[in-house]
């Protein structure tokens, strides 16, 4: 297996120019970097994006919120999916220079906030976890995403270049717990029954990129596993964004991962390859999302359904997640 640097002391994600750091490119088990420093500097401005993207899986549908700025506008957003009728419900804006929206500077370290005309959304540090609200004229969220001692989150630096690098927190299988509400419907949100995921980034990106992402959380035996796996944004740069994690131990996978799927057929299964993993995914629902505003534009196929195979010793059969195909410009 191919070798990664694990971080283990805190560390600037820039240096004072804005370059990135050679000291941050790595990985953590726990979020080390401090991101504070994206967008100042000599080299900082431009093509810098900042978001909190939390998504939770119920028995009964699965919800996700942004909040993001990608330097020339804030775009937040809520989806809902009904996992038993297959009904989405998609809240999108768009606000130019970021107006109306709030971000931390380092994970952990403050609010993320998003208001529109359409849309509220309010993610809170919170004693035990993440607090993640919503509302819209069709959805009301709140839910707490608990965050159990030792839980582990993996954290990754991707670098491109000292100029264009990105750093991830991919964090599956946070128990959650609330109440969600569509259409004046209540849905109790009760421990053990439902799972949020986090996907927060703070980097300065290449204009035009493609990925895989694929995540999967719940419980398979006896034990709480979550699924991390990605592709294509991270090759040649030695480093990839795959890791399971199981009752909260977090093991790293290096290996790049092969992504097999057809864009005919969505619906297909999905196989991932590489290393210690082998996996299937079955998807259930496709959500098929296209953007084209000006310099904005993005392509998206995200497949809701579970997933079968191991990755090493540990099995994932039966999780519930989802896979996407995205290719972006911005």
């Amino acid at each position: 297996m191919p070798s990664e640097r694990e971080i283990t002391e805190p560390v600037d994600l820039t240096l004072p120019d804005g370059r990135l750091n050679p000291a941050a490119i790595g990985w953590t088990r726990t979020p080390l970097h401090r991101t504070d420093g994206i967008g100042r500097g000599r080299v900082g401005w431009g093509r810098n994006k900042r978001w909190e993207y939390w998504a939770v899986a119920l028995e009964t549908h699965v919800v996700a919120v942004v909040v993001s700025d990608i330097g020339y506008a804030a775009v937040p957003s809520l989806f809902v999916l009904d996992r038993r009728s297959g009904e989405q419900i998609a809240v999108d804006a768009i606000a130019p220079l970021g107006r109306g929206t709030t971000l931390p500077g380092t994970l952990d370290g403050g609010p993320a906030n998003a208001q529109t005309q359409s849309l509220r959304v309010d993610i809170d540090p919170a004693p035990g976890g993440t607090r993640l609200r919503a509302r819209a004229e069709r959805v009301e969220l709140d839910v707490v995403a608990q965050l159990p001692p030792g839980h582990e989150r993996l954290g990754v630096v991707v670098p491109w270049s000292d100029r264009l690098f990105q750093y991830t927190v991919k964090d599956p299988a946070r128990p959650a717990v609330g109440r969600l509400s569509v259409d004046g419907t209540a849905y109790a949100i009760e421990e053990g029954t439902a799972w949020a995921t986090l996907d927060h980034g703070r980097g300065r990106w290449p204009y035009a990129i493609s990925w895989n992402w694929g995540s999967g959380s719940g419980v398979v035996g006896d034990r709480v596993t979550g699924l991390q796996v990605g592709g294509r944004w991270t090759q040649g740069t030695g480093v990839t964004e795959n890791a399971v994690v199981v009752d909260g131990a977090l093991t790293k996978i290096s290996d790049e991962l092969r992504w097999g799927y057809s864009s005919d057929d969505w619906l297909a299964p999905w196989r991932i390859q590489g290393g210690s993993v082998e996996l299937t995914f079955h998807p259930e629902h496709v959500r098929r999302s296209v953007t084209q505003l000006g310099v904005i534009a993005s392509r998206t196929h995200q497949c809701f359904g579970t997933w079968a195979g191991r990755v090493g010793d540990v099995a994932v059969d039966g999780i519930f997640g989802w896979a996407e195909d995205v290719h972006q410009r911005w």
